[in-house]
């Protein structure tokens, strides 16, 4: 996974860009967790919401190591 991604001549670290692609996958996890009506019984959202992205994040390294 260790590597960068060139773009137009611009090296952006491979986290990064998955980092960039995580966001979107938060944004929709959570929509669909407050709809369900999880956040009610988080006790701390903000934690809670930084413990998803991370495992996001984690899921999509997995995905692409071997790419």
């Amino acid at each position: 996974m260790i590597g960068e991604a060139n773009i137009y001549g611009i090296y952006i670290p491979w986290l990064g860009v998955l980092a960039l692609i995580a966001l979107p996958g938060l944004w929709v996890a959570r929509r669909a967790l407050a709809a369900a009506g999880l956040y009610r019984w988080v006790w701390h959202p903000a934690l809670f919401d930084v413990g998803l992205y991370l495992l996001i994040l984690f899921g999509l390294t997995r995905v692409t190591a071997h790419l």
